[in-house]
């Protein structure tokens, strides 16, 4: 499946889908549908992130395939996430893939990968 095939099925189970015509015509990210969405990034994301440090505290960083698959559910649940926060800004989900590839290329060239700041 590819990011917008994924982007349009993923809408079809937005609880908030009246938001998202909000959020369009408006330009105003100010509904519940979108902060919702832009929340559940951070949510879910920290979510990942706990079974991670759980299995280096717990597990000294070893991981079983249950653990693999908790892990792979969270990645979905992040993903889902991104793919409604990219449709609340009327972006398809492969724009975002896209130029994000095209960020980490120029600082690849520019050897620039390492440090920090978004416009390095």
């Amino acid at each position: 499946m590819d990011f917008d095939d994924y982007q349009k099925k993923a809408v079809k189970t937005d609880l908030d889908a009246k938001s998202l015509g909000e959020v369009m015509k408006n330009r105003n990210f100010n509904t519940v549908g979108f902060l919702d969405k832009a929340l559940g990034v951070a949510g879910e994301a920290g979510e990942f992130a706990d079974k991670i440090k759980k299995i280096l505290r717990d597990k000294k960083g070893e991981f079983s395939d249950e653990d693999r698959d908790a892990i792979i559910k969270e990645l979905g649940d992040v993903l889902w996430y991104v793919a409604l926060v990219s449709l609340y800004l009327d972006v398809p989900l492969s724009e975002v893939a896209k130029r994000n590839i095209e960020k980490l290329a120029s600082r690849a060239r520019r050897n620039a990968l390492k440090g920090e700041g978004d416009e390095r």
